[in-house]
């Protein structure tokens, strides 16, 4: 596949949007070593864009971001891609929505997903980003698109943007790349908070009725428009 020339503006300014997104999981410590990456969709066209698998954080450029199709095979880039690419493009397939993948082992989202618990909505914050509780996605093997069909098959009809995908880690989506890596913040906030309301007691649900309000207020009045 040739990427024509009237897209390689998009390309080049989505390599470093997404090259200076990964900066932003290190920053608020998601991520160790290798692991984790951020992709986008190209805006019409049936690719994406993803970090190169095994890199250092410290390395990344925009020029060794890697464009692949939605099936995962690379069409730019001399690096292998994410051994999450497949996973990823399996979303961007199945949710035309989703413009954005992040997949972070944030500690605490992690320790949910290794116990398979979802993460309750009992914070105004887990309520406004991500609309009820965080759930929980199946255990799926590294390397092919089983991740991504458990990512679609538990947020398909949910307004969650994060799913703990068990024994594994974090996933997050978004209209963009941008939002998808805000949503790797939160779920990792929220999911320390949880975790220590739980070692003074049992936290207080919020009821569906203000879930419901704080959701549309923080989607849709909240902030600058």
């Amino acid at each position: 596949m040739t990427v024509v020339a009237d897209v390689q503006a998009t390309l080049a300014q989505l390599r470093r949007e997404v090259c200076d997104l990964h900066r932003q999981l290190t920053h608020y410590q998601l991520v160790v070593w290798t692991a984790g990456n951020v992709s986008a969709r190209v805006p019409g066209q049936d690719l994406l864009v993803i970090k190169p698998s095994g890199v250092s954080y410290d390395e990344l450029t925009p020029d060794n971001m890697v464009v692949c199709d939605l099936h995962g095979r690379v069409v730019e880039g001399e690096h292998a891609p994410s051994s999450d690419t497949e996973a990823q493009a399996y979303v961007y397939r199945q949710m035309p929505e989703v413009g954005g993948v992040v997949h972070t082992h944030s500690t605490y989202a992690t320790a949910w997903a290794a116990r398979g618990e979802a993460i309750p909505c009992v914070l105004t914050m887990v309520a406004d980003e991500f609309g009820g509780e965080i759930p929980v996605g199946p255990f799926a093997i590294i390397g092919d698109d089983s991740i991504g069909r458990g990512i679609v098959e538990t947020l398909q009809g949910s307004r969650s943007r994060a799913v703990l995908m068990a024994n594994h880690g974090v996933f997050t989506i978004g209209p963009t790349a941008k939002a998808a890596v805000k949503a790797a913040v939160m779920c990792e906030d929220v999911a320390r908070t949880v975790h220590i309301s739980r070692q003074l007691g049992e936290p207080l649900p919020i009821e569906q009725e203000y879930v419901d309000r704080l959701y549309d207020r923080y989607q849709n009045v909240y902030g600058q428009r």
